[in-house]
């Protein structure tokens, strides 16, 4: 049996302008193809405005292709219906603002419950509680029962995207589309939530789509990268071959542009020579 497979395959997204009588058409996504497998870690890298979001939009159903089909193991879902609810519960998303994504006014379990109940009706009320302390134990939230009843204000930027991580997971989901998904954390809570992910992948043979842009997270965590620049994938390999020999001018732009380690080292040294002297 072949693994499963998430597919996009010759994407189109354009988008109509207008301005006054005038109108325009923006191409944000230019014939865009590529397969992640079940297990493997794909990283879609590009600058803001390259077409990474509307990219994951349309994997989620949320924008229509102007062309192109979007395949779950071989199969297209189309845009709505039941087959698009099916779709859903195997591909889930995790978004780049934990602080937006979670609703206030409710508690941890309620946003860990309502996507159990919607995919699977079937279980009683407690064995759906029972799934919801699992999924936060599984994210790394112990005991799962002291976070179950807090609403989101309560918890840290880290804690409520392993929340959003677990309510993707909620439904039973094979597939994760995670966009940006530690660029609104604290730099010393990135690790641990990128960690989280990679175990998860691991664990439970998820295939991941990891949109970022950058370079450094991407080689590490991914094992295939892709780089888009202006709705185009003008570069894709193996991580360590995108990063460590790069063809294309604007791949090699976008590592010219990442601070290296040592500069940093040496910025830091400066400045705190410079306050020493004040």
């Amino acid at each position: 049996m072949s693994a499963p497979t998430l597919e996009a395959r010759n994407l189109v997204k354009d988008f109509t302008l207008r301005s006054g009588l005038k109108t325009s058409i923006l191409h944000a996504v230019k014939d865009v193809s590529f397969t992640i497998e079940a297990g493997k870690t794909v990283a879609l890298v590009g600058e803001s405005g390259s077409g990474k979001s509307t990219i994951a939009r349309m994997l989620m159903k949320l924008e229509t292709p102007t062309s192109g089909q979007i395949l779950l193991d071989g199969k297209d879902s189309g845009m709505r219906g039941r087959a698009v609810e099916e779709y859903r519960s195997q591909v889930q998303m995790v978004f780049q603002d934990p602080f937006a994504s979670l609703n206030p006014f409710h508690t941890i379990i309620h946003h860990l419950e309502r996507p159990i109940r919607l995919h699977h009706p079937k279980l009683s009320g407690a064995e759906v509680r029972v799934r919801a302390i699992e999924l936060l134990e599984r994210v790394r939230l112990f005991p799962g029962e002291s976070f179950a009843e807090r609403r989101p204000h309560e918890l840290s930027g880290g804690q409520r995207q392993r929340v959003a991580i677990a309510r993707a997971l909620a439904p039973g989901a094979r597939f994760i589309v995670a966009d940006e998904p530690v660029s609104m954390l604290d730099v010393s809570i990135r690790l641990g939530v990128l960690n989280l992910l990679a175990d998860l992948q691991r664990e439970e043979n998820l295939g991941v789509l990891y949109i970022t842009h950058d370079l450094a997270t991407a080689r590490h965590f991914s094992d295939e990268i892709m780089v888009l620049y202006k709705g185009d994938v003008v570069e894709r390999g193996p991580a360590d071959d995108v990063i460590l020999n790069p063809q294309h001018e604007y791949t090699k732009t976008l590592l010219g542009a990442a601070p290296e380690p040592e500069n940093l080292g040496r910025l830091r040294d400066e400045v705190r020579a410079e306050l020493a002297g004040r």
